[in-house]
């Protein structure tokens, strides 16, 4: 029997902890509370629960040889660490996080030790690389080529809970994560010139896009997207941005919260004062009454703002303490959002996805080409994003396990070897993309 040891024991990981032993493999779950690993495996005869933190390297390294694949679904910052013991002891690896500079550095060895790490293997980055791909390679093998690429992602609220906070959001995956993409700065291309986003920039001017059986959504820059036209062999193309899906009102809030450096990791003394006093030390106010209206004018925004409804909601212009000696605004803001936009177990999430192509052939014509996912969560079991993250690594652990990856070092899903049979896979487990072919310029993302 194989043997697949799982590390963390996170909001995503149930998913492919039961794929997996529905297939017959054994599979050790990893983390800090057992008891969290223990309810994933459900008594199941082939799963193990071990109570493991990730400073006991003796321990990692021991689990890694008695395995013969690791996945790491633990915080990116500790996969590095993972796949120094995975290369050791010879063991191949799968994450679902994005290859790091230093991850790449470890190809070499990799090669060396005979295994395969691979990486971006979840939802986004993951099914957003193979669906994209599937389509380009096709244009490819018909001579044409890739003018423009959108591709678009957002893990949201299913439309009934849009309203039901002012952020119309609520996390169903690493909440932390969510409010710290606020900070990322953004690069893409678009008609052949490079736009740079600064990060106090990231919020503003979003796109909007209408997807159908959701509604109108806003769309900002996701990082560093003109690396991915080497990433997906595409460098003809004179625009590509990857975006990431809001309902609308969250980029407004969100750039609010950003000029008031509430999303900030600078350490503050806080001792003492209430939110609304912190507020007020943020815009250099003298006191906290008329909060609103001071950060209103501190902002240069109407005092009936959507955005500032939506800080009041969370709380920052109460006078209730903050309840912290020293900390970052960050951390107290991503607390508040936690302890009150939190998915609940009879409510469901979505996933929502979509690429956009401008493909030209030798005779001169042009298509759009748009391939969109609609998937929901179920409540009470599987969230979309659990689902979309798990399955296509537990996949991905199937195939190295059974010989089908052949190909050694460091690696996302961008070959025809791996992505083809992940997404044939996804398919049979009502995970798809729907793609549609001949449409006019006019459908193409502005």
């Amino acid at each position: 029997m194989k043997k697949v040891l799982i590390l963390g024991a996170g909001l995503v990981v149930r998913p492919i902890v039961k794929h997996l032993l529905s297939k017959g493999i054994h599979v050790t779950v990893a983390t800090r509370t057992k008891s969290k690993a223990e309810e994933m495996i459900d008594g199941h005869p082939n799963g193990t629960a071990v109570a493991w933190t990730v400073e006991d390297e003796a321990k990692l390294s021991q689990m890694v040889s008695e395995h013969d694949l690791t996945v790491s679904l633990l915080p990116y910052v500790h996969h590095l660490l993972v796949a120094k013991h995975c290369i050791a002891n010879k063991k191949n690896m799968v994450t679902t996080s994005y290859v790091k500079p230093e991850m790449q550095a470890l190809d070499a060895a990799a090669k060396e030790a005979n295994i395969i790490i691979l990486n971006e293997s979840g939802l986004d980055p993951g099914i957003d690389h193979m669906s994209a791909m599937r389509i380009i390679d096709n244009v490819h093998k018909k001579g044409g080529k890739i003018e423009e690429f959108y591709s678009l992602c957002g893990a949201l609220p299913a439309p009934e809970l849009a309203d039901d906070n002012p952020f119309r959001y609520k996390f169903s995956w690493s909440p932390k994560g969510v409010v710290m993409a606020g900070n990322n700065d953004a690069m893409y291309l678009k008609q052949g010139k490079v736009v740079k986003i600064p990060t106090q920039d990231l919020f503003k001017n979003p796109k909007q896009v209408d997807f159908p059986k959701v509604g109108k959504l806003e769309v900002y820059p996701n990082r560093d997207s003109i690396m991915y036209k080497e990433i997906y062999g595409i460098p003809e193309t004179t625009t590509i941005m990857r975006g990431t899906f809001r309902y609308l009102g969250w980029c407004e809030t969100l750039d609010l919260l950003k000029k008031l450096k509430l999303i900030s990791y600078d350490k503050v003394n806080l001792e003492g004062k209430t939110y609304a006093q912190f507020v007020a030390m943020q815009i250099g106010a003298a006191d906290a009454s008329d909060i609103r209206k001071k950060v209103a004018a501190f902002a240069g925004i109407d005092v009936n703002a959507y955005a500032l409804n939506a800080m009041e909601w969370l709380g920052y212009f109460s006078n209730e303490p903050v309840g912290r000696v020293e900390d970052s605004p960050f951390e107290v803001t991503s607390d508040m959002m936690i302890s009150k936009m939190g998915l609940g177990m009879n409510e469901r999430d979505m996933v929502v996805m979509q690429h956009n192509f401008l493909a030209v052939y030798p005779d001169g014509s042009k298509e759009i080409i748009r391939s969109r996912m609609l998937d929901f969560g179920t409540p009470a079991t599987d969230t979309s994003i659990a689902r979309t993250v798990a399955l296509p690594a537990a996949i991905a652990v199937e195939m190295i396990l059974e010989g089908k990856i052949p190909v050694k070092g460091v690696f996302r899903p961008v070959l025809p070897e791996i992505y083809n049979p992940i997404l044939d896979a996804l398919e049979k487990l009502d995970i798809r993309m729907e793609e549609e072919y001949g449409l006019p310029l006019s459908e193409n993302i502005a």
